[in-house]
């Protein structure tokens, strides 16, 4: 009988990670890291709980961290067999991984050298050789190629919207049905990617529950983001956009470009500082096969993304002169959640100063800088010291990239029949609730709310 034992992702939105075992084998779907509040993150420390060299294979959705963040500390901890990925995922983790690695080490030499640690020393989660380690046991597959992941177990990728080379994953067990793992569900009639495809007949379907107890803002065209930036502009700020490095980038700048051409913004030098999310965009424009239609060119030679004055930042030397200038400008950095990256100096610098915006884009999770920000903190730490928070806060999470309550229903309802046992999962508590009323409210189906740790046998 198998088997399901969920040990990330479970009334949490971080640290996807289910373990599936069937006739003696053992595959892992996503390895997220946890963030956010000290109590989740503390989990990134403790040992795996079966010995990673028992794994069979594993298998992982799409290249954000909290689906793939843990996979060094995996393969440190002794994992060496395959990482089933698409091609997409596995450019994306080239870039992810070592960056998370160098991060992390430089976080624990500042907070060696100014002693704002309990730890002594303090070490990182895992190292950027552990990281390359990692990235080279990916396996990229296409999507529509199932392929046996373990001995009576098969695997088959679908695109699922939410991020470049992002998919669901249909696990397919001899003689015990069949799994569906939603992965993050991509949001319907939004710019960049594709909508997401409709699900498969499946026995146990999971999906995620990020926004299942609200609705985002109705399409705008634009406008939130257009009069943050007017705003700002007016009284002569910078607009700081910490964001995912991968994914929000090039939504954000492809609405820049946008209201630059459509006149409802005025033309402001558009900086990238993030070394990852310039690679990214790399990657995009390279795939652009995979995006929307309406992404590709109609000429050769003009960018996929780009505003009137985009630029991107290379080196530390130009992102500090940049945190030191006064211009007003629109500088988009990571992390999105303001956990760490270049996007904190630009953050110290500017929240003491009213003319300035902090623009958040995307889901905050409890525990993280940009939570206490959009929750209406009046000081934050970084770097192990006091800022005050005097700049504008502004929170549009209409652009984010999470299918909210109305699209994870309307994806369900794409089932060809009713699962018999339908998980929610990456979700906080009130919005799990909300949305396991509003399964069988509306669907007539009843859904578990599985617990961290907690094995269920299927």
């Amino acid at each position: 009988m198998p088997e399901l034992t969920f040990l990330g992702a479970a009334r949490t939105v971080t640290g996807s990670k289910y373990l599936l075992e069937h006739d003696g084998r053992r595959v892992l779907v996503d390895c997220g890291l946890f963030q956010g509040l000290k109590e989740l993150r503390l989990r990134n420390w403790e040992p795996f709980p079966i010995a990673p060299r028992s794994l069979d294979a594993v298998v992982v959705t799409h290249a954000h961290l909290d689906h793939v963040g843990w996979l060094p500390r995996l393969v440190a901890q002794g994992y060496r067999g395959r990482i089933f990925c698409t091609s997409g995922t596995a450019d994306l983790c080239r870039l992810v991984l070592p960056d998370s690695a160098r991060i992390q080490e430089e976080d624990t030499r500042r907070a060696n050298r100014r002693g704002y640690t309990k730890h002594h020393p303090a070490l990182p989660l895992y190292t950027e050789a552990d990281a390359w380690r990692a990235v080279s046991q990916l396996q990229p597959l296409g999507y529509h190629r199932p392929i046996e992941a373990a001995s009576g177990l098969s695997i088959e990728f679908t695109p699922v919207g939410h991020l470049l080379g992002a998919a669901y994953v249909l696990a397919r067990l001899d003689g015990a049905g069949t799994i569906l793992f939603g992965g993050d569900l991509g949001r319907y009639g939004r710019p960049v990617l594709p909508d997401p495809s409709d699900a498969v007949e499946a026995d146990i379907v999971l999906v995620e529950s990020t926004y299942g107890n609200r609705d985002h803002a109705p399409d705008d065209d634009g406008e939130a983001l257009a009069q943050a930036i007017r705003d700002a502009a007016a009284r002569g700020g910078k607009i700081i956009i910490p964001s995912f490095a991968i994914g929000r980038v090039e939504e954000l700048l492809y609405w820049v470009r946008r209201l630059e051409e459509a006149r409802r913004i005025p033309v402001l030098p558009v900086y990238i500082d993030s070394p990852m999310a310039s690679e990214a965009l790399r990657f995009y424009t390279a795939r652009v096969a995979e995006l929307d239609p309406d992404m590709r060119p109609a000429q050769k030679g003009v960018a996929t993304f780009g505003s009137t004055r985009f630029q991107t930042v290379a080196s530390p030397q130009e992102s500090k002169a940049l945190t030191a200038s006064d211009a007003p400008a629109i500088i988009i950095s990571a992390s999105g959640m303001a956990t760490g990256g270049r996007v904190l100096h630009h953050m110290a610098a500017a929240l003491p100063d009213p003319k300035h915006t902090i623009l958040f884009v995307g889901f905050q999770a409890p525990g993280t800088r940009g939570r206490q920000l959009v929750d209406g903190a009046h000081e934050v730490r970084i770097h192990g010291r006091p800022v005050p928070v005097a700049a504008r806060i502004v929170n549009n999470d209409s652009m984010s990239a999470h299918a909210d309550r109305g699209e994870i229903l309307r994806w369900l309802s794409t089932l060809p029949r009713p699962p018999r046992r339908l998980f929610l999962v990456h979700g906080e508590e009130n919005a799990l609730g909300a949305l396991k009323d509003l399964v069988k409210s509306r669907l007539e189906w009843d859904a578990y709310i599985p617990s961290y740790g907690e094995r269920i046998h299927l």
